[in-house]
């Protein structure tokens, strides 16, 4: 037998296998692809969201460990449900969605909010998880690639895009030996995507299809995938990972 064939031969186990994942926002989209990917690489999950009844059917897909449905906004309510956990090993935040508006449509209560879900949220998971995650265990965050191009509707993404790199670096520093690290896709082909663009959703993924390098359109099993290697990479902290299959190096 070769050495090829042997190796491919050697049984390999699951990368997450014994280890707890947390998903904040983790009944649909990237959170739950993200769910599905680590528990086929052996670990526990734990899934939280705003919408019990979605939260429930997303579990009990992926046989969750437990659940917990609030506001990932609301500060209170991160403390009390990292407080009620045991040792955990990795963190995924996904909640919160983009904001597009000119600066004279703007709605002042909506934006505070909005820019809460991104920036506060993740300050609260990095207070409240700290002491909860193990060493080497890593708090994973969502930013994106679009906010870079300054446009017309986009002041507050592009602020809350600038300023997550900044964020992640800083507290990698501040809480570690738990790493934090940052993932900023593109378009990805989502439920939320397909809530944002209405009837032009189609047109979006022909578009990218004919523009992007890599010819086809990021799904979130794309960014699971990515998330889950930094889950299991225990060298990686303070960075910020893009996955827009080049979108951003494209005409928009």
């Amino acid at each position: 037998m070769s050495t090829a064939t042997s190796a491919a031969n050697i049984h390999r186990e699951p990368e997450l296998l014994g280890q707890t994942v947390v998903v904040i926002g983790g009944s649909a989209g990237i959170g739950l692809e993200t769910a599905r990917r680590a528990c086929a690489q052996g670990a526990k999950v734990i899934l939280t969201g705003r919408n019990r009844e979605r939260l429930q059917r997303a579990a009990s897909e992926v046989d969750a460990l437990s659940t917990a449905a609030f506001d990932a906004a609301d500060a209170a309510a991160i403390e009390r449900f990292f407080s009620g956990l045991q040792t955990i090993d990795h963190v995924m935040v996904t909640a919160g969605r983009p904001y597009y508006g000119r600066l004279a449509d703007m709605d002042f209560a909506k934006i505070r909010d909005l820019i809460g879900e991104h920036l506060l949220v993740a300050l609260y998971v990095a207070r409240y998880a700290a002491n909860k995650v193990r060493p080497g265990g890593t708090l994973i965050f969502m930013g994106g690639t679009g906010g870079r191009h300054p446009a017309i509707g986009m002041s507050i993404a592009g602020a809350v895009t600038a300023a997550l790199p900044s964020l992640t670096a800083n507290l990698a520093l501040e809480i570690a030996p738990v790493r934090v690290n940052l993932i900023a896709p593109g378009f990805v082909d989502t439920p939320l995507s397909a809530e944002l663009l209405g009837d032009q959703l189609e047109n979006r993924r022909k578009q990218l299809r004919d523009t992007l390098p890599i010819g086809r359109v990021v799904g979130p099993e794309d960014v699971a995938a990515l998330a889950v290697h930094i889950m299991t990479n225990t060298a990686l902290t303070g960075a910020t990972y893009d996955i827009d299959g080049g979108q951003q190096f494209v005409a928009h």
